[in-house]
């Protein structure tokens, strides 16, 4: 009879739970906490669920984004393909995103990273012009002749072309703006915060598994 007691404990335990912990999800609602694209945009390594962030270096909203998102992307499980992809809407929002795209072309983009964000928005450096950012990375331990080369190289101009295209694809107005495996779009205001946005990623991220 005890061990009966102590198993329905158990059950109950274990259904409330489960209930505190789907309280705890954000509702996903079409509409509303994400959109839905009209058009699914292909992901960049088929077979796998893609989460683009799309953000800008001279944004404050991303900046206090990373200390939430950065160890999250690091844990996300092997089917996941977290890239970002930097927003390029004229001026000072496409020199930023050459600058990224250049510094993961040389694959040092995770060396310097965070420094690039901390220049911009702590250290009041506009990085806009090449051989200011030049200088600056080459703070950072990359060659600045090579980094030179590579921005102003023909394989960069595509990369920009491509980004700035996705961007239209996704319907992006703003940033951080999230994309779940070309289908779904949400940010911070439409989910509630950070870690709300992430909820609402690991939920999309388990629909798209549940439907494979």
């Amino acid at each position: 009879m005890r061990n009966l007691i102590l198993s329905a404990a158990l059950v109950t335990a274990s259904l409330f739970g489960m209930t505190a912990q789907a309280a705890d999800n954000v509702p996903l609602e079409a509409g509303k906490t994400y959109v839905e694209l009209a058009n699914p945009v292909p992901v960049a390594v088929p077979g796998k669920i893609e989460v683009v962030e799309l953000f800008w270096y001279g944004c404050p909203h991303c900046y206090a984004f990373e200390p939430t998102i950065n160890p999250w992307a690091e844990k996300l499980p092997k089917d996941v393909n977290f890239r970002r992809i930097p927003a390029m809407f004229g001026g000072p929002w496409d020199a930023h995103g050459q600058l990224f795209l250049t510094l993961e072309a040389m694959g040092v983009e995770h060396k310097v990273h965070n420094a690039v964000f901390e220049a911009i928005q702590k250290q009041g450096k506009r990085l806009t012009k090449p051989d200011e950012m030049a200088d600056f990375v080459a703070t950072q331990g990359v060659d600045k002749d090579k980094f030179l080369a590579t921005f102003n190289s023909f394989a960069i101009q595509g990369q920009i072309k491509q980004a700035k295209e996705l961007a239209q694809k996704y319907g992006v107005q703003g940033v951080p703006t999230l994309i779940v495996n070309g289908k779904y779009r949400f940010d911070l205001g439409s989910t509630g915060g950070p870690e709300a946005t992430l909820n609402v990623a690991d939920q999309l991220i388990a629909k798209e598994r549940a439907a494979k």
